[in-house]
């Protein structure tokens, strides 16, 4: 069954890297729309992007595409009282830890890379690139592949980006949520610890399913064919 689906990308690189899990997605029929990140903690900007969204039938979303996605089916749902499909990858609910929520970046590490991109956001987002990158035997090619995609993005955008990832906190929505819902965590991910998995489990959400392969961070630019067969399966599955 052909699917309209959004795909929300993550912080730092713009769309293009999704760009080829787009394709790949609308190789099997669906039909796709990639989305860079957004300001949600704007409301205005929010409500402007829920009812856009309201279109799609599946909201995907990567690393912090992940969160905008959950904010959007949740907004959706108390909006219009319906429940799309949200898919994440490699995304944390909470990216940074807080006291309910520890399998994350330390609140330290985090506030040193915000430094770090105010001092030099170039050389901070090649260096954040690198740690999407970490965990497997290609990390120099993929690196390189990456950098050579990667456009470059508005100030202003990646600094609400941080806050975003700074502040936002969504696992109270994913545990509550009554639509379907499929997580995708990549084992060797350095920057969403693969024990986030177990965390999941406890979630009583009843249409939640969890998934662990092997693979970065960026794992949706690099296992592009292996993502876009689990996606399509589960559609199929869930339909």
């Amino acid at each position: 069954m052909k699917q309209k689906i959004l795909l929300i990308t993550g912080w730092g690189g713009g769309i293009q890297p999704l760009e080829p899990l787009k394709q790949a997605l609308e190789q099997r029929g669906h039909a796709v729309e990639l989305w860079n990140i957004f300001n949600a903690l704007d409301q205005h900007v929010l409500q402007q992007k829920v009812a856009l969204a309201h279109g799609f039938d599946v909201i995907v979303g990567w690393s912090l595409g992940g969160q905008l996605a959950t904010l959007l089916v949740e907004q959706i749902e108390l909006k219009y009282t319906e429940q799309k499909v949200l898919i994440s990858l490699a995304s944390n609910p909470c990216f940074v830890a807080d006291t309910t929520w520890q399998t994350a970046m330390s609140s330290l590490n985090f506030q040193q890379f915000k430094h770090s991109f105010e001092q030099d956001h170039i050389a901070t987002l090649k260096k954040f690139g690198y740690m999407m990158c970490q965990g497997m035997s290609t990390l120099k090619p993929d690196f390189l592949t990456l950098q050579n995609l990667i456009q470059p993005q508005p100030i202003l955008l990646l600094k609400q980006g941080l806050i975003l990832l700074e502040k936002l906190n969504t696992v109270s929505i994913l545990k509550k949520y009554a639509g379907h819902q499929y997580h995708i965590f990549a084992q060797q991910d350095t920057l969403v610890d693969y024990r986030i998995t177990q965390k999941f489990a406890e979630f009583e959400a009843k249409f939640l399913k969890v998934t662990g392969i092997k693979g970065s961070h960026a794992y949706p630019l690099f296992q592009t064919q292996q993502i876009t067969d689990k996606i399509c399966q589960y559609l199929q599955e869930i339909n």
